[in-house]
């Protein structure tokens, strides 16, 4: 007797500016300045934040400022923002600026980068490749409402919107990560490492959902190596 046995083929196949979810292995490329790229990231949902840890994997040959992660609400336009400024400095904006990091400049290499802050004692920390800063004291007391916009390209003047194209990014962004909490060093050290990692438990880039507008590439990054 003869049987038949199907044979099924998957494919997958991804539509910009389509709802999508996870970006685990892969990197979003910006191409070129523009007012209306970016990549809206959909967060676990959360109310008030008294603690957060940010990471993230970026590259850019830039030489102006621009943002790195941008967070807005109703009630802030800068309810948390990452920003990069063309000297090398790094600022923490929660509703406004709380603390500088002067760095080494960005470059075409990949970096990995962890912004955590408390509001406690408002203990603020940058690591750079597994490295961690000098402390810094600023936002203490202070929360991050929840019910905002994550975006990553652009920094918004408004929950979505009001972008500048001056202060878009042009590089490359990959493995962006957000805590409730300060991580531990060694989990930091470990995030930096790239593969087998746990993502955050807010945003989370191995399955967050997100949706791109514009022109951005979205590509294997091939971090992992064996």
């Amino acid at each position: 007797m003869n049987y038949f046995i199907p044979i099924v083929f998957m494919v997958c196949i991804y539509l910009p500016g389509s709802d999508s979810a996870g970006l685990g292995g892969k990197s979003l490329i910006f191409e070129k300045e523009t007012s209306n790229s970016y990549v809206r990231v959909f967060p676990s949902s959360f109310t008030d934040l008294t603690a957060f840890t940010v990471c993230l994997r970026a590259a850019s040959e830039l030489t102006r400022s621009y943002s790195l992660f941008s967070y807005a609400t109703s009630g802030h336009d800068n309810e948390l923002l990452i920003w990069y400024t063309a000297n090398g400095h790094i600022t923490l904006y929660i509703y406004n600026e709380i603390a500088v990091f002067s760095l080494p400049k960005m470059d075409a290499l990949l970096r990995h980068i962890c912004v955590t802050w408390e509001s406690r004692e408002g203990l603020v920390t940058i690591w750079v490749n597994g490295k961690r800063s000098l402390q810094k004291i600023g936002g203490k007391g202070r929360v991050v409402k929840g019910s905002g916009q994550f975006i990553l390209g652009q920094e918004q003047d408004r929950p979505g919107g009001g972008f500048d194209i001056q202060q878009s990014f042009v590089g490359e962004i990959t493995d962006v990560n957000m805590w409730n909490c300060v991580l531990e060093p060694s989990k930091i050290e470990t995030a930096n490492e790239g593969c087998f990692f746990t993502g955050g438990n807010i945003i989370n880039w191995g399955t967050t959902s997100y949706v791109s507008r514009g022109t951005v590439t979205i590509k294997d990054n091939n971090d992992c190596i064996f």
